[in-house]
């Protein structure tokens, strides 16, 4: 496939999306989610379609796009690792376990291992505070972790 059908296909993929939202209230969020939803990301040539078909103009639409962290550029991973960098997290050993964690995956925030198993992501709490330190992986909440479950969890992700 070359980069004209690539595009081709997102356009297509990404109309189709838009045009089943574009007459909802406030379509614009739920338009960015059913396309990252569809692609894993928000394709950047999506942009001008969403910004035509809602008469916003295309830095309208990026700058939603980049305000709310869960919106991605790229693709992620297959398996997204989000570890809480909220206070109580921090307090209860957090950042020790962030640089644990950085270490056996061998990548920062906002990046991907080079085998494309996990995305490691901030996130500025989960709302288990009581439960700290906390991540989520694939959307599953874990709490409470220490050395032993953060090993646990990165194996998990790695599979």
């Amino acid at each position: 496939m070359n980069l004209n059908q690539a595009a081709g296909d997102i356009a297509t993929r990404a109309g189709t999306i838009i045009d089943s939202m574009k007459s909802m209230e406030g379509p614009l969020l739920p338009i960015l989610h059913g396309i990252q939803e569809e692609f894993g990301y928000v394709p950047q040539d999506a942009l001008p379609l969403i910004a035509k078909a809602l008469n916003l103009s295309r830095a309208e639409v990026h700058g939603v796009m980049t305000f709310y962290h869960d919106y991605r550029d790229h693709p992620a991973g297959r398996h997204v690792l989000k570890l809480c960098r909220a206070e109580a997290c921090q307090s209860m050993g957090g950042d020790a376990l962030a640089e644990r964690i950085k270490r056996l995956l061998g990548i920062d925030f906002h990046q991907t291992t080079l085998d494309g198993s996990v995305t490691l992501e901030p996130v500025y709490c989960l709302g288990l505070c009581a439960c700290a330190p906390a991540a989520m992986l694939d959307g599953e909440l874990h709490g409470r972790l220490d050395d032993e479950s953060a090993d646990d969890l990165v194996k998990e992700a790695r599979q």
